[in-house]
């Protein structure tokens, strides 16, 4: 991960033994922050994982309002959060938006959890 830090090896009257790995920094901390809460709704995770398992990743609008339940609109607003976040991208076709996945976009996510 970027911008981390390394604790000193030892910290004046601390009684454990320091970290041996690097941990998040603060500005890390706050990016990470946001890209989980992004996925911290359960229709945000929903549709991310039926575009991901799209042909190609890559869904259209039309086909992500009937598996959740929700309307255009609101599935629009969904997928304008998990964009902002930066695990999708959007393409128009015609009348119609095609959301995809961005290639590597849940390593980050990914990396982080399997330190924890």
């Amino acid at each position: 991960m970027r911008n981390t830090e390394l604790l000193p090896a030892t910290v004046a009257g601390s009684c454990c033994a320091p970290p041996m790995r690097k941990t998040l920094g603060a500005k890390d901390a706050e990016s990470m922050a946001a890209a989980l809460k992004a996925l911290s709704d359960p229709t945000r995770l929903r549709l991310l994982s039926i575009v991901a398992a799209a042909a190609g990743q890559e869904a259209c609008v039309c086909d992500l309002t009937g598996p959740v339940g929700l309307s255009q609109p609101t599935v629009s607003h969904h997928l304008k959060i998990l964009m902002d976040a930066g695990y999708l991208t959007r393409t128009k076709r015609g009348t119609w938006a095609y959301y995809a996945l961005v290639p590597g976009a849940l390593d980050r996510v990914s990396q982080l959890l399997a330190t924890v």
